[in-house]
């Protein structure tokens, strides 16, 4: 059905006149009785009884008409669904639970008018396709560490990178450490369930683990964190890594340690990905938001995935 004949017949029955309707219109009377005529053409009725003095609906354009304000309405809120500035901003992050997903909220407290849709795709070729595609209007993934370069018209930049800590439980042998470096856990079992073959999280502790000879196991099934925190309070060998800005919340009684990483402290980076196309004014909005937020990386002390292989210091520092 026509919606311009539609908006047409809504205006006359609204003005009671095709000429006062075709001026609301900025079209000429002639335009508005065709687009009118047209539609009771497609109808099979005549919506109108025409008199010199005007037009009034006939029986069949009142029982039309609400119909028709209901047909333009849902145009307006289809057309508004993708509007620029009306539609949600659609960003995938890695997991609602972790650090990417905090520069989200801070950027919705910042910017409370701007819609956000949260997903939360498999991993960070699905997610920097899904942007390539329209699908999303923004991923922040660890990008370094994909096979692929990023697609044409797609760029990054980053935004965040996290200090990992170590977690353990109370009978484990750092728990009581001030602090660890990565080469005091050669030797030592990382449990991390989570890491999915292909995964760009599990790129990193594999390049991690490389670098400084301890082993990540990711034997089991993933039966989430609640379990991740028993089996890690119960046992006296096995740690996993956590984030430094993860919030975790877990039982008083599994007295669970967050020991801080050092020498070098490993850092998981993670890049704001667009399409450079992209026209949305919210996504403009948080890459202003997430690049002013972002204090850069540091220039000595820490280890990414990026310097590994390299040679050389890992750490900024003299080797």
């Amino acid at each position: 059905m026509d919606l311009n004949a539609v908006r047409t017949f809504v205006a006359v029955a609204e003005a009671g006149q095709f000429q006062r309707a075709a001026a609301d219109l900025s079209v000429t009377q002639q335009a508005a009785s065709k687009r009118v005529a047209a539609l009771e053409h497609a109808l099979g009725v005549r919506l109108f009884v025409r008199a010199p003095s005007g037009a009034r609906l006939s029986i069949d354009g009142q029982a039309f008409l609400p119909h028709a304000r209901a047909l333009l309405d849902a145009a307006e809120r289809a057309a508004a669904s993708v509007r620029p500035g009306s539609r949600a901003l659609r960003v995938d992050v890695v997991h609602r639970q972790v650090a990417t997903a905090r520069l989200l909220r801070a950027f919705h407290r910042a910017y409370p008018d701007t819609a956000l849709d949260i997903v939360t795709l498999h991993g960070g070729a699905e997610a920097v396709e899904a942007v390539r595609s329209g699908a999303i209007d923004a991923t922040v993934r660890a990008v370094t560490l994909l096979d692929q370069p990023l697609p044409e018209g797609v760029a990054s930049t980053p935004v965040l990178d996290e200090p990992l800590r170590l977690f353990t439980g109370p009978g484990h042998p750092f728990a009581q450490a001030r602090s660890v470096t990565p080469a005091q856990l050669a030797g030592h079992r990382v449990w991390m369930p989570g890491n999915a073959p292909g995964a760009e999280w599990t790129a990193y502790y594999e390049r991690l683990a490389a670098e400084f000879g301890f082993t990540i196991d990711a034997v089991g099934p993933d039966f989430g964190i609640e379990v991740l925190f028993d089996t890690i309070a119960e046992s006296s060998t096995v740690a996993t890594f956590v984030g430094d800005e993860t919030p975790l919340v877990w039982p008083v009684g599994h007295a669970l340690r967050r020991i801080p990483l050092v020498d070098p402290t490993p850092v998981y980076p993670g890049e704001l990905v667009w399409r450079t196309d992209n026209a949305h004014p919210g996504l403009a909005a948080l890459r202003g938001h997430l690049t002013a937020a972002y204090p850069g990386r540091a220039n000595s002390g820490v280890w990414t995935p990026e310097e590994a292989g390299r040679g050389g210091s890992r750490t900024g520092l003299p080797a």
